[in-house]
């Protein structure tokens, strides 16, 4: 095949394992379960006869389908294209790869493709869901398509990116914190552009092709540019052209630079320094260790590999982004969609990052040892469990301090200008650092249950990004419902059960417990709670039931790691006392 032998091989063992099927089925049984949650949420018990009524719920349906599917498809091209080859740079494999007479074309279509496999799967497995979408009206077969051709066009470009970031950097965490923030980025340049040029402009036309979301609001409102009479035509070509040159683009990049990037300087730099030590032993200058080995090397060692302060340019630069964005909006007063204010979306748009980004450094944390065997190591030395695990997680903490401290000072300073209040202030702070530690222990507790590196980080990531995305539907939803609160929880427990169901599966997975089936069962539950109490104009109910949802996991999942480490990891330590 074109893209060689290791596309050939992932799409020839794929199909023989059972997740293959369970994610496709997954994936469209997902899809109905929001179809019926929206329709309850919309008509609840209802028995409603009126075809408008049956096509404006095709068209609400279609919308949010195609929004939460163009997310994912981000999300997954991101996190197993790049995943996927930071994960053999870990192991040592790419080397051997390199070795081989394979192409530079066919290695890096073949990780490439090999990642994309199952966002073609997924993309597939819901045509049927959009045609039956079709069925009920208020939305045309040239929505749909157009709507999928932007989703593949799209999660090729990130597929790309990502694959070019994972060449280029020598470490997991490097390559999804870069892939994540250069995505933000990209898609906030273009609005910026837009917004400087404006959207009529030449330059702001070619800006906007470049923002999927952007093209989807054309598809779905293909009335608003139309301004002539005659048949209103829906396409979406030159989005999808241009995602498409871009994703090529990137590949000849990719292609141009694999084997200058790889192998890289690091692995000579290691080479020359084991070298120079074996001449002279004698005189080598060695460093004070701590009490906690595990920490010491987190913080004072490149143990995320050399250059991090690129990761962290890339946060001050979006920070910088969020910061204009507010001087942009408006006046202070004027909600964004009518829910908050335009400093809470800077900070919930900055939060968001910020816990993706240490939820990925956390993942990496345990993932990147066990890829380079330096887990087997850890665990012949007398580093007890206290050790490791509290080792890890402030070593997380303060290697992303700048993604924790700068969205507190956004806020402190919206405070300090007077426009929030100090209860106020103390709420947003303590819900968020609860988030951030909720999201610190679900990564290392993610390494320490999967055994493979790729399924580790891809439920790490995963939970989160389909705990936001739920909250971002219930948002929706629940505006559009307009019912009391007994209404609204009737429409959405299945998706609250469920939601908890799929939660217990990923947190006990390996070590289940009590407590973890507690907090899959309550934390959905007091989520819920938390977003209808706040479009109430709730505070410190928000912030109670954020706190004892989050706060009760992260215990949950903080005291096994520590009291059962042993079995987690496979060792005895009983010894020890």
């Amino acid at each position: 095949m074109f893209a060689g032998p290791i596309f050939s091989r992932e799409a020839l063992t794929s199909p023989r394992q059972f997740r293959h099927f369970l994610i496709r089925s997954g994936y469209v049984a997902a899809l109905f379960l929001l179809m019926y949650t929206a329709g309850q949420a919309t008509f609840g018990w209802q028995q409603v006869r009126n075809i408008g009524d049956i096509a404006r719920f095709g068209s609400l349906v279609f919308q949010i389908f195609s929004v939460v599917q163009l997310t994912l498809i981000l999300c997954f091209a991101l996190v197993l294209a790049g995943g996927g080859i930071a994960q053999e740079k870990d192991r040592g494999t790419l080397l051997l790869l390199l070795m081989t007479d394979l192409r530079d074309r066919e290695l890096v279509w073949g990780k490439l493709f090999s990642g994309l496999l199952i966002v073609v799967v997924l993309l597939a497995a819901s045509l049927p869901v959009f045609f039956l979408v079709h069925l009920l009206g208020g939305v045309a077969l040239d929505q749909i398509a157009w709507s999928l051709a932007i989703c593949a066009a799209a999660g090729l470009a990130a597929g790309s990116w990502g694959a070019l970031v994972a060449f280029w950097r020598e470490k997991t965490f490097q390559t999804l914190a870069i892939s994540v923030l250069g995505l933000v980025l990209f898609v906030g340049v273009a609005e910026l552009i837009i917004g400087l040029f404006g959207s009529g402009s030449t330059v702001g036309q070619w800006a906007a092709l470049l923002n999927p979301y952007r093209a989807l609001l054309d598809i779905w409102n293909p009335l608003a540019r139309h301004t002539e009479l005659g048949v209103v035509q829906v396409s979406a070509f030159g989005p999808v052209l241009a995602m498409s040159v871009l994703a090529v683009l990137l590949n000849v990049a990719a292609i141009a630079r694999v084997r200058v990037w790889n192998p890289s300087r690091g692995v000579h730099n290691a080479a020359v320094a084991e070298e120079k030590r074996d001449r002279d032993a004698t005189s080598a200058a060695t460093r004070e260790i701590w009490t906690n080995p595990v920490i010491w090397r987190e913080i004072r060692t490149r143990a995320y590999g050399r250059k991090i302060f690129v990761i962290k340019f890339a946060y001050f630069v979006l920070t910088a982004f969020a910061v204009a964005s507010l001087y942009s909006a408006g006046a202070p007063g004027e909600a964004t969609a009518g829910l908050m204010a335009p400093i809470g979306t800077a900070f919930i748009g900055l939060g968001l990052v910020s816990l993706i980004l240490i939820n990925a450094q956390a993942v990496t944390a345990l993932t990147s040892e066990r890829d380079a065997k330096t887990l087997e190591l850890l665990l012949m030395t007398d580093v007890s469990a206290k050790e490791f695990i509290f080792g890890k997680l402030g070593g997380i903490l303060y290697n992303a301090k700048e993604a924790v401290l700068i969205p507190l000072a956004l806020i402190a300073f919206y405070a300090f200008q007077g426009g929030l209040r100090l209860e106020y202030l103390i709420y947003l702070s303590f819900g968020f650092l609860v988030l951030v530690c909720f999201v610190s222990m679900l990564g290392l507790h993610a390494g320490l249950s999967f055994e493979s590196s790729r399924s580790a980080i891809a439920n790490s990531l995963g939970t989160i990004f389909f705990l936001f995305i739920g909250i971002c539907i219930f948002m929706m939803l629940l505006v559009e419902a307009h019912s009391s609160f007994f209404l609204q929880l009737q429409s959405f427990v299945v998706f609250i059960g469920v939601g908890s169901v799929g939660l217990y599966a990923s947190l006990s997975h390996k070590n289940p417990s009590a407590a973890l089936r507690v907090s899959a069962g309550v934390l959905p539950f007091l989520t819920f709670y938390a977003i209808t109490e706040y479009l109430l104009a709730g505070s410190l109910g928000v912030c109670l039931a954020i706190s004892t949802a989050y706060g009760f996991t992260t215990l949950a999942m903080l005291i096994p790691a520590v009291s059962e480490f042993d079995v987690a990891l496979g060792r005895t330590t009983l010894d020890k006392g």
